[in-house]
């Protein structure tokens, strides 16, 4: 999934998931399309932004170390090109 979230107007929460992965895929693309399938069906769902290059901005076997943060967003904005 590579697309920008669509959000509601501020404030809302969002979730930052840091991680480390372990050397080895394990199944994880597997595992995490399933995840994504059975967390896109909760209400309050908004969708899911990824970015990975050593450090994953996105519990298992598949992460060295990881970090949660919960944070109230008060103010968004963007630029779309058209």
């Amino acid at each position: 999934m590579s697309e920008i979230a669509k959000t509601p107007k501020p404030p809302y929460y969002a979730v930052i998931f840091t991680s480390e992965r372990t050397d080895g895929d394990n199944q994880y693309a597997e595992i995490a399309d399933e995840m994504l399938k059975l967390a896109s069906v909760q209400p309050g769902f908004l969708g899911v932004e990824s970015a990975r290059e050593g450090v994953g901005i996105t519990v298992s076997d598949w992460y060295l170390t990881y970090k949660t943060r919960v944070c109230k967003v008060e103010r968004d904005y963007g630029f779309e090109r058209v």
